[in-house]
């Protein structure tokens, strides 16, 4: 008796010991549970602190994404799937295509090459980021020069560049503005966060654009993410000396178009404007184009779906139009007065779902258009661009497509460049084209003319 009183009070003891273990899982789980739905309840209701652990689940997710890209850099938007195996000029008619030399960027590397008509590189300017950074920068921590490369180049006649630098996976993504000389010795660095474009003014001034990060949201638009992106117009000396800085997040909120704010897409709650575009509008333009003064700024609000004219006076908004265009780029004043711009989302021609259309500013109706066709289809979902020649062709670049095309009027493709960048295990990858620009020999300084004019003949 008294060795089945001691087993069945070992069984017990054992009994007992499951129960405990099993109560104690169940008392976590609960609380694991209670703790989950609480956390939900606070996010969901937006109360105390749900503003804290929703910027922690933030920084977490971005920190991982960001991770994962810099040990895969082709994962980033600068790499796209190679639509054919084309590489180079594809298209070349000597007759129509407008002469001179051709300058781009690519989302492959920190440069921008120059290539004549036949595609050969004759001249680029290297320099990789991370030798121009210093503490000044407005990013601390700069991502490894794999994830950055050159957005926005634009040269000189003397051979210097002037070029934005971003990066693919960072927020803010604009990582400053470089000075090279012909050999890609900087001249200045400007390292606040410039992105998308610039363009240079007469007296040599430069216009460019900047964001930062804004913790405070403006009464106007309280459904904006925290922190959101604020967009400002800066303006630069030749020397690179910073002269003003004007708000554009503040420039539209105070003007009548301020009502846009309450239709942004969800995407862009953290960056409402996603200004894309600044050109300085030229005592030329002006004169046909009555909405601007010579001096002011036209400006692209993506995701408003705004073209604008800002003072650079006042800093106000004087004009500005919604139109037959979606998720648009890169708009220019004509001569003739009317807006080139290339209308990203807005084509439904077939396939594609781009264009480049000529628009009216006063009735905002379609004068031109290139839609692409079946054999040579135009799509890019971001980035692009447009120019018109003096000839009248249009120089378009369709970065998503990595590639370079001038077309005529009547929509005949007179030239074509294929990025020969490629990536991933299989070459399946083309670099974006970032940028496009057809340079007329004749505007060059006649030293650095002769010297792309002996690296030409070297490379045939």
């Amino acid at each position: 008796m008294a060795r089945l009183s001691e087993f069945d009070g070992s069984r017990r003891a054992k009994s007992g010991g499951i129960f405990e273990a099993i109560g104690s899982i169940v008392f976590i789980a609960t609380i694991a549970f209670l703790a989950f739905v609480g956390g939900a309840y606070v996010v969901l209701s937006s109360t105390f602190p749900s503003t804290f652990l929703t910027d922690a689940y933030r920084a977490f997710d971005s920190l991982r994404v960001q991770r994962e890209i810099i040990k895969h850099p082709v994962r980033t938007n600068l790499w796209q799937p190679a639509r054919t195996q084309a590489r180079g000029v594809t298209v070349f008619d000597r007759t129509r295509v407008t002469h001179g030399y051709t300058l781009y960027t690519s989302g492959d590397d920190n440069v921008a090459r120059l290539i004549s008509l036949d595609g050969r590189v004759i001249h680029e300017w290297r320099r990789p980021y991370s030798t121009v950074w210093n503490e000044s920068a407005a990013h601390s921590r700069p991502h490894p020069d794999s994830l950055i490369y050159m957005d926005k180049a634009r040269m000189l006649p003397n051979g210097d560049l002037i070029a934005i630098y971003i990066s693919a996976a960072d927020t803010p993504w604009g990582y400053g503005m470089v000075k090279l000389d012909k050999d890609s010795n900087l001249v200045w660095s400007y390292l606040a966060a410039t992105h998308h474009d610039f363009d240079i003014a007469p007296n040599g001034n430069i216009l460019v654009l900047t964001h930062e990060f804004n913790f405070n949201k403006p009464p106007e638009a309280g459904q904006l993410s925290r922190p959101w992106l604020e967009d400002f117009l800066v303006e630069l000396a030749p020397d690179g000396r910073e002269l003003r800085k004007l708000s554009l997040t503040r420039a539209v909120l105070d003007s009548r178009f301020r009502t846009l704010f309450q239709v942004l897409p969800y995407y862009a709650l953290g960056d409402p404007l996603h200004t894309n575009t600044v050109k300085y509008v030229t005592e030329q333009q002006a004169r046909n184009f009555p909405f601007a003064d010579p001096g002011d700024a036209l400006v692209n609000f993506r995701d408003l779906g705004l073209v604008a004219v800002l003072s650079m006076k006042t800093g106000g908004i004087r004009w500005g139009a919604r139109g037959p265009w979606l998720g648009q780029h890169d708009p220019s004043i004509l001569a003739n007065g009317n807006i080139l711009l290339f209308d990203n989302l807005g084509g439904y021609d077939g396939n594609n779902s781009s264009r480049v259309i000529e628009v009216d500013p006063s009735t905002l109706a379609v004068t031109w258009q290139y839609t692409g066709s079946r054999d040579h289809p135009l799509f890019s979902g971001i980035r692009s661009s447009a120019e018109r020649l003096a000839d009248g062709n249009t120089l378009i670049n369709e970065s998503d497509g990595g590639r370079l095309l001038e077309v005529t009027q009547t929509g005949e493709i007179v030239w074509e460049y294929v990025n020969p960048a490629r990536g991933g295990e299989n070459d399946e990858l083309i670099a974006v084209v970032s940028s496009g620009q057809r340079i007329d020999p004749n505007w060059l300084d006649f030293a650095f003319h002769r010297e792309l004019s002996e690296h030409q003949q070297a490379a045939r």
